[in-house]
C-alpha cells in the first residue's frame, strides 16, 4: 500500500552580498540593459569569505526547523541536491547533519544539477512510500559563483548562490501532497553544460591531460533548444501521470534559468501568464535552489495562495529534466 507524503514547510537562504548588473559591468564588458534584455536578471547574491554551499544549507535548514518546530533528531534521512559544493566529500548532507544535530539521519548528496531538488523529492518520496523512512529533510545548496569563469559575460551574469529546504514526511491525514512526478535524463547531450575538476593519474600510470578550463562551460543556444523541446514533453508526461490538464493547474513554477526562456515555455505549454511565478530578476539562476526559493518567497508575499495545485519543471546539466505536480496547503 502506498504511503502518502506531506510537504511540510519550505525555507531558503541567500548570501548577503548582492551584485547588481552595474556591478557586473565592473567585472566584464556588459551593461544593465544587455543583461536585462537577454536574461531578465537585475541582480544576484554570491558567497563571500568563508561562505559556501554548506553554510547556506545550514542557514536554510535552521530556518525551516525553527518555523516548523521540528527536532532534528526526528529526521530519518537527509538528501542534499548539490552540484557546486566546496569539496566532493564529505558530502554537504553529512556536514549539515552534524551542524544541526540530526544524529539519527542517514545523509547523502544527489547530483542532478538544476533538476536536483525535484530528483531529491522523488528519492525522498520513494523512501517514505516504501516504509524505509518517515521524515526526510530535502534540501538544495549550491555556491555556483565559485565555479564561474568571471571573464565570460555569457555565463557569469546568469548565476547566483543559495540554499533551500523542505521536510517530506508521512501524511497522517491520508492526503498526498505529491500528486505526480516525472524524471528524465539525456546523457548524449552532456556537453551542453559541464564542469571539470582538477585531477591526475597515479605517477606509475599513463599520464592524463587535465582539461585547461576548470569552470562551468555552457552552450547557451543548445541549452535553449533542448529546453524548448524537452520540457513541454516532460510537463505533458507529468500531467498524464496525474490525469490532469494544464487547466487544472493553479500555478506554474519553472526552473529560474532565464526569463525569456520562461516566457517562451509559458506560451509553448499554453498556460495563462498570470499563473506563472518567477523571481529570477532578484536571484539569477540558483541551480536546484531556484524552485523552492520561488515557492517559499511567493507564499510569504501572498502571490502564491494556498491551498493550490502547483506544476514544477526543471532542467539541468547532464542533461537532466524533471516535472512535478504538488499540493501546497
Amino acid at each position: 500500500m502506498k504511503i502518502p507524503v506531506k510537504i511540510r514547510g519550505m525555507e531558503f537562504s541567500v548570501p548577503n552580498l548582492t551584485l547588481t548588473n552595474d556591478d557586473m559591468a565592473k567585472i566584464v564588458e556588459t551593461s544593465d540593459e544587455w543583461i536585462r534584455q537577454r536574461t531578465g536578471i537585475a541582480e544576484r547574491h554570491v558567497v563571500s569569505g568563508e561562505e559556501d554551499a554548506v553554510t547556506l544549507g545550514i542557514s536554510a535548514v535552521n530556518k525551516l526547523l525553527e518555523k516548523e518546530n521540528i527536532d532534528a533528531k526526528t529526521i530519518d534521512m537527509i538528501i542534499s541536491a548539490t552540484s557546486a559544493p566546496q569539496r566532493p566529500y564529505p558530502s554537504v548532507a553529512c556536514e549539515i547533519q552534524s551542524a544541526i544535530g540530526a544524529d539519527n539521519a542517514s545523509a547523502f548528496d544527489l547530483v542532478a544539477a538544476c533538476s536536483g531538488f525535484l530528483y531529491a523529492m522523488q528519492m525522498a518520496r520513494a523512501n517514505i512510500a516504501s516504509g524505509f523512512a518517515k521524515r526526510i529533510l530535502v534540501l538544495a545548496a549550491d555556491a555556483t559563483s565559485k565555479f564561474l569563469d568571471w571573464t565570460d559575460r555569457s555565463s557569469c551574469v546568469l548565476f547566483g548562490d543559495g540554499a533551500a529546504a523542505t521536510i517530506l514526511e508521512v501524511s497522517e491525514d491520508g492526503e498526498d501532497d505529491i500528486i505526480a512526478m516525472h524524471l528524465d535524463a539525456d546523457g548524449k547531450n552532456k556537453e551542453f553544460i559541464s564542469l571539470n575538476i582538477p585531477n591526475q593519474n597515479c605517477p606509475l600510470a599513463e599520464p592524463h591531460q587535465n582539461p585547461e578550463n576548470l569552470h562551468i562551460i555552457m552552450a547557451g543556444k543548445d541549452v535553449y533548444k533542448f529546453v524548448m523541446q524537452k520540457i513541454p514533453a516532460v510537463i505533458e508526461k507529468t500531467l498524464e501521470k496525474a490525469n490532469m490538464t494544464i487547466d487544472d493547474i493553479d500555478y506554474f513554477i519553472p526552473h529560474q534559468a532565464n526569463l525569456r526562456m520562461i516566457e517562451a515555455l509559458t506560451t509553448r505549454i499554453k498556460i495563462a501568464p498570470e499563473k506563472v511565478l518567477h523571481n529570477i530578476e532578484h536571484y539569477g539562476n540558483m541551480s536546484a535552489t531556484s524552485i523552492p526559493c520561488v515557492i517559499s518567497e511567493k507564499i510569504k508575499s501572498g502571490e502564491l495562495k494556498t491551498p493550490s495545485t502547483v506544476l514544477l519543471s526543471a532542467f539541468g546539466a547532464g542533461m537532466t529534466s524533471a516535472g512535478a505536480i504538488i499540493r501546497l496547503r
